[in-house]
């Protein structure tokens, strides 16, 4: 075991993202004791940065969803601290964070995404027929910058669209609005430079909403998920392309959808997935034969190269 001196593991924060982030944080401070590392909890939202330095940590296992955690800004705290913390760095963090920015970047590099269209607060005139004409008839909503599904909305008709997009407009100043596509949803968790088994899931939701997620047991997750080995190898080089064009770092999950002429599209990259031992990475991780224990130890690793 590597001397990792005494470690925060940052959890909880001021985001929308708070609650499902105390939950990983708190299993991923369990891990990391049972494995001997001297691990500490340390709440954003109670504690004072200055803390860290006052306290003597060695170094960061962020574990901070959403904003204030995922987007960056931490990231930046942390490196004027000169703290080694795990995961992406300030760009990656914010690139991976904004939906908007990260399709833009997939679109150059002609990575393969789904047609979107992008509406601003204080935008005048929305014309919200000729917008869901132009994405099919059928649209998904979400804020630019929040995970876990929160202020996301599957939209079929102008009157649903409006509603939807003012609804997002309570998270976020720029609402993201891509062509609903029918199919199955898949993951591939990233460690490091390697794609780890992808994982399908199923779910009787219009879609793989906060409810799937976090407040039910009707969620099925597929892993193995069914593709052949040529697939999900072919599918593990695009995760990582998505993953590396948006400058993500060390661990990390990117998202998908296969439709029903078995075409991929991109989603969003999550640079701090969830880690509670039932999240889809410890999952991933579990098929390639990691344990939980193991999985959090080689990410907490991965600080001792940060330069």
């Amino acid at each position: 075991m590597a001397n990792f001196g005494k470690v925060a593991v940052m959890f909880g924060g001021h985001s929308a993202e708070r609650a499902v982030s105390l939950n990983s944080g708190q299993a991923v401070l369990k891990a990391l004791l049972a494995q001997g590392v001297d691990a500490h909890a340390f709440d954003p939202k109670e504690r004072s940065i200055s803390e860290l330095t006052t306290d003597n940590f060695s170094r960061v296992f962020i574990v901070l969803h959403g904003r204030g955690g995922e987007d960056g800004t931490m990231q930046g705290v942390l490196e004027l601290m000169q703290l080694p913390y795990t995961g992406s760095g300030v760009l990656g963090a914010a690139l991976a964070m904004d939906k908007i920015k990260t399709k833009q970047i997939w679109r150059a590099l002609g990575l393969p995404t789904a047609k979107y269209h992008v509406v601003k607060a204080g935008e005048k005139m929305i014309n919200y027929q000729e917008i869901l004409a132009e994405l099919g008839g059928r649209a998904m909503v979400k804020p630019s910058h929040e995970g876990s599904s929160i202020g996301m909305a599957k939209v079929t008709n102008a009157s649903q669209l409006e509603e939807a997009i003012t609804n997002a407009f309570t998270f976020d100043s720029d609402v993201l609005l891509e062509q609903w596509i029918d199919g199955q949803e898949y993951t591939v968790a990233i460690l490091g430079d390697r794609a780890l088994p992808a994982i399908r899931m199923t779910t009787p939701n219009d879609f793989y909403d906060y409810e799937a997620k976090y407040q039910t047991d009707t969620t099925e997750y597929h892993c193995p998920c069914g593709l052949n080995d040529n697939d999900e190898a072919a599918l593990g080089k695009i995760a990582l392309a998505a993953f590396n064009a948006v400058n993500a770092k060390g661990w990390g999950r990117v998202d998908f959808m296969l439709d029903n002429e078995e075409n991929w599209y991109l989603l969003e990259v999550n640079t701090v997935p969830g880690m509670t031992e039932k999240s889809l990475v410890p999952k991933a991780a579990q098929q390639a034969g990691i344990s939980f224990e193991q999985l959090v130890v080689s990410i907490l690793a991965q600080t001792l190269e940060h330069k």
